[in-house]
């Protein structure tokens, strides 16, 4: 009977399952490790925004929260990289006099959007893995079980007498290599699903930044612009 235990239907199983097996573990383990750095990602992305926001709807000054986070940048706030390459543009296009406030305006808003698309990007690092494990894995795993039944076909066909004894073992290795390609497929959906969820509820938080942090600056360019029209 220890044949038929887990253990010895992996050990006892054709060259094919084992690999296919083996191929699947992997997997599991991989995501498993990206799904724990993303997981602490996120913690830390999540904390980052309220912190920064907290510091931005402080009735700060804007070119003091400017030095503020160019001394102390925090990697993981998404806000704060597109609050600084935004101040930073719109003090770069002012300085440089000569142009109106919408074409301030208009670089400040491309530079910040560049800034997002970072972001993006950072935001979305491992996930296209974890896609790739929940939809595939199911498929491997059953390519096994095809090979197993189809082994303990082969094999029934050689013998005398048709038992279930026969069939049993290469029945039940074929059914392992399934549920393993189960196993690492339904934890990689499920975090693929909630860490794209939390992805878009960030961009949509961004987003939502850029446009009132685009209006505060606004203001700012055309305000400075009448100022200069007076004198």
């Amino acid at each position: 009977m220890e044949s038929m235990s887990v253990i010895g239907l992996i050990i006892n199983a054709s060259i094919v399952v084992q690999l296919v097996m083996l191929i699947l573990l992997s997997l599991s383990l991989i995501s498993w490790y990206m799904i724990w750095k993303r997981q602490a990602v996120m913690s830390k992305t999540g904390k980052a925004l309220h912190s920064f926001e907290e510091r931005f709807w402080s009735g700060i000054d804007l070119s003091r929260l400017f030095v503020q986070v160019n001394t102390e940048p925090n990697p993981y706030s998404g806000q704060e990289n597109i609050f600084r390459a935004g101040f930073k543009e719109f003090a770069r296009l002012r300085k440089g006099g000569g142009s109106d406030p919408e074409a301030v305006m208009a670089g400040t808003e491309r530079s910040m959007r560049v800034a997002l698309l970072r972001e993006q990007e950072k935001l979305e690092t491992h996930l296209p893995f974890l896609a790739t494990v929940g939809s595939t894995s199911p498929y491997i795993g059953l390519f096994g079980t095809v090979w197993g039944i189809m082994h303990s076909f082969l094999a029934l066909a050689n013998e005398t007498q048709a038992t279930l004894s026969v069939v049993a073992p290469g029945i039940a290795e074929a059914l392992i290599a399934t549920a393993i390609g189960l196993f690492a497929a339904i934890p990689a959906v499920i975090s693929y699903n909630r860490f794209s969820a939390n992805v878009d509820r960030l961009l949509h938080n961004y987003e939502t930044f850029m446009d009132e942090f685009s209006s505060i600056l606004h203001r700012k360019a055309h305000a400075s612009s009448e100022a200069e029209a007076k004198a």
